[in-house]
């Protein structure tokens, strides 16, 4: 069977990546995308991409979904639309794959709850690469002999939203095996507000936002005389596309909703 797919974001460097890698499936056929705003009537007439991707253009969600019916909806764009656009790709019959972080824990929810009422897969991926997601197996081993933690994720200087959901997500993996506590002195004083970083059950995150990044993580766990390091790279954004392909061809396997390919790998 093909897979019928549309994807929101094309110009965006993750939604140009995902366009290619499901022109270059067999088994998938781009049928629409979703623009911001409306620069052509089809991929074909966009500078980034060949003369060959007669794929039409949408800037209305309900119409693409109603016009081209795919089966899945990918969304790698941006946190303050991707919960409306994933509740919108329920209430049409269409499967969403996000890699989009910056949900609520109410909206995360109230979108479980409705992929089960339809019995429609969905797929949430704070991160697809397969490197970040043993990482972040392996912290939350780590963290029941080294509970004491600290997570320092670093991306490039045009993400909005911090703590990484990848940093969140890591730090939800290590809470199943750390017993909260506060680190650091007891009395340890910050003289520049935020210099510890967020608080998570006691554990610090620190996110860094620089050009030239990509995406990146590093889990210190330290221990009496000992420090553990687990770090992962995505230097490229082709890092992130084996995991997008996996989760297209799976979320249609699924009726309900996972939250991180850690679960479904």
């Amino acid at each position: 069977m093909t897979i019928r797919v549309a994807i929101a974001g094309p110009r965006g460097k993750m939604g140009s990546e995902a366009v290619h890698t499901v022109m270059k499936n067999d088994n998938m056929e781009l049928v629409a995308v979703l623009d911001h705003r409306e620069i052509a009537d089809s991929l074909e007439d966009y500078a980034e991409f060949p003369n060959n991707y007669c794929i039409p253009v949408y800037t209305d969600l309900e119409s693409l979904f109603k016009t081209e019916r795919p089966d899945v909806f990918v969304d790698l764009t941006t946190p303050e639309t991707v919960y409306k656009h994933t509740k919108e790709a329920l209430l049409n019959g269409v499967r969403p794959v996000i890699g989009t972080t910056g949900f609520t824990d109410e909206q995360l929810e109230e979108l479980t709850e409705l992929s089960t009422e339809l019995k429609l897969g969905t797929i949430i991926a704070p991160n697809f690469a397969i490197g970040a997601i043993l990482m972040m197996k392996f912290s939350q081993m780590a963290a029941a002999y080294l509970p004491d933690v600290e997570i320092i994720e670093m991306h490039h200087d045009r993400k909005l939203d911090a703590p990484s959901g990848t940093a969140n997500k890591t730090a939800q993996l290590i809470q199943e095996n750390r017993r909260g506590h506060k680190q650091g002195h007891p009395d340890e004083v910050e003289t520049i507000e935020g210099a510890r970083g967020a608080d998570i059950d006691g554990m610090r995150i620190h996110s860094v936002r620089l050009p030239g990044l990509v995406a990146h993580q590093q889990v210190l766990f330290g221990g009496e005389g000992q420090l553990l390091t687990l770090r992962h790279d995505s230097f490229s954004r082709s890092s992130f596309m084996s995991g997008v392909k996996f989760s297209i061809e799976k979320v249609m396997e699924l009726d309900d909703l996972v939250y991180g390919l850690e679960n479904i790998l």
